[in-house]
């Protein structure tokens, strides 16, 4: 098993290298009328007139981008595969729309997963929406760790943005923070897969199990998929298994594990795909 899965780290090394031989085109920066003034949004659009699919992809506490790029390589990753299928991504900016730098560490959060980060994909429809490119129908949400906590606020039924109409065609979400909605009775109203590791101690596997057996019944497909041995930010590409206890970097969270999982990273980009092109 050993073997294996080095021989599966090996494959996606050189996938991810030979990608790096290819860059993508650079995304395009829109700008997103919002309550507080302007969202700026990052834009991988195919090409052509459409209407093409989009998902609305909602970064994690460490922010958007890095210091020398708009987009971190983490969510550039997902952007070849869907603009192979055809499909658009639009990275909202929650922190840099607001003057923040990354939230990891902030004892107070001045952008929140339940009002700030819903108001922003709120923003993001109906901006989309209004775009001749866009398929109206086909509008999917994908998120990391805080924004798929935000992503899970957003597709709940008496979510503000069911206000817009047609609803968000189905949401992904990558290893949320569930403890608050797995004690609300969380359920929702589009096809929802929730992606987690077993040894993700950042967030809480238990409470995302808890959470999505407990919206059987009341809510749409919702399906969780919690993957042996994984830690967090499991489909981070080349990223070695690590404590991040006393690192200095604010993008982080203050305690915990982080690494690559390679056999889960692959069956994660498979299943997305799937989910997506439901």
């Amino acid at each position: 098993m050993r073997l294996l899965s080095l021989a599966v780290f090996l494959a996606l090394s050189a996938v991810a290298f030979a990608a790096d031989a290819a860059p993508l085109p650079s995304p395009h920066q829109v700008e997103i009328p919002f309550s507080g003034g302007m969202l700026h949004a990052q834009l991988y659009k195919p090409d052509g007139a459409g209407p093409f699919p989009v998902v609305i992809a909602l970064h994690g506490c460490g922010g958007l981008g890095g210091q020398s790029e708009p987009v971190q390589r983490r969510y550039r990753d997902w952007a070849e595969p869907l603009l192979k299928r055809g499909t658009a991504l639009l990275l909202p900016d929650s922190y840099g729309s607001r003057e923040l730098g990354p939230q990891c560490r902030a004892k107070e959060r001045r952008v929140r997963a339940r009002s700030e980060r819903v108001a922003d994909i709120m923003a993001s429809r109906q901006w989309l929406q209004q775009q001749p490119w866009a398929a109206r129908d086909r509008i999917s949400l994908m998120g990391w760790a805080e924004g798929a906590s935000a992503l899970l606020w957003a597709v709940r039924p008496q979510s503000p943005t069911r206000k817009v109409e047609p609803d968000f065609r189905s949401a992904v979400a990558f290893y949320p923070n569930c403890r608050i909605s797995s004690g609300l009775g969380w359920s929702a109203r589009v096809p929802t897969l929730l992606l987690i590791g077993a040894r993700d101690d950042i967030s809480s596997p238990p409470a995302c199990r808890q959470m999505v057996d407990g919206a059987r019944g009341r809510s749409a497909l919702a399906r969780i998929v919690v993957y042996p041995g994984a830690l967090h930010d499991f489909d981070r590409a080349n990223l070695p298994p690590q404590a991040i206890a006393g690192a200095a970097d604010p993008a982080l969270p203050e305690r915990g594990h982080l690494g690559t999982d390679p056999e889960a990273r692959a069956d994660a980009q498979k299943r997305v795909t799937e989910w997506l092109a439901r």
